[in-house]
């Protein structure tokens, strides 16, 4: 069973059709016991980080998740706002993120003839193994709608790239946590092949 966390902030709705589409069971839930009877978690998230973290520490699942990704090490995936909240913190404000990945989120730097925020379709390099992301697959393009970019101390965790004006991080592992800076659930086929390896993933930890 794959659990769609809710906790006030994200298409939980789209997540779930998403991953009907690639064959999971789903179920939305924001109660801590059936966060913690779950395979597999998917962190969605849109807005502001700040409010995102009040939220989410307002629900009272933190505790649940901290259990479930560190103590239990079961998949998560982070979709958006919920993979920038995986890391310690955010340009966008002054809350503390879950701090699950060494890693904080920068604003995208204002170029010429490009629009912050970010809006539209982009590739996705694949830069290390991710069994998320199809190596063969190099014309995929996902989805994004994003301000913000995530900037990992580890450059292992960070397995896919996007351009926008620059390179950035896109894409990231570390275990059996992932997150993408895109959404899956709105990139077609490209998204619905990620939502189907999530699902399919058994870690090994």
């Amino acid at each position: 069973m794959v659990v769609v966390v809710d906790y006030g902030v994200g298409n939980l709705a789209s997540v779930c059709n998403m991953l009907r589409r690639a064959g999971a069971k789903v179920s939305i839930s924001g109660q801590p016991e059936e966060i913690l009877a779950a395979d597999k978690l998917v962190l969605p998230g849109v807005g502001h980080f700040d409010y995102g973290m009040k939220m989410l520490d307002a629900s009272g699942l933190r505790s649940a998740l901290d259990r479930f990704a560190l103590k239990l090490q079961r998949p998560v995936l982070g979709i958006c706002l919920g993979a920038q909240m995986l890391g310690r913190s955010s340009e966008e404000g002054s809350a503390s993120g879950l701090g699950w990945l060494d890693m904080r989120c920068l604003r995208l730097p204002d170029t010429p003839d490009l629009r912050v925020p970010h809006m539209g379709w982009a590739q996705v390099r694949q830069i290390r193994p991710c069994p998320l992301l199809d190596a063969a697959a190099t014309d995929a393009r996902y989805y994004f709608v994003h301000t913000y970019f995530m900037q990992c101390a580890d450059a292992t965790d960070m397995t896919g790239t996007s351009m926008y004006g620059m390179e950035f991080c896109s894409v990231v592992q570390r275990g059996h946590i992932f997150g993408t800076q895109f959404h899956p659930e709105k990139s077609l086929r490209h998204g619905l092949a990620l939502m189907r390896a999530f699902a399919e993933f058994q870690s090994d930890e």
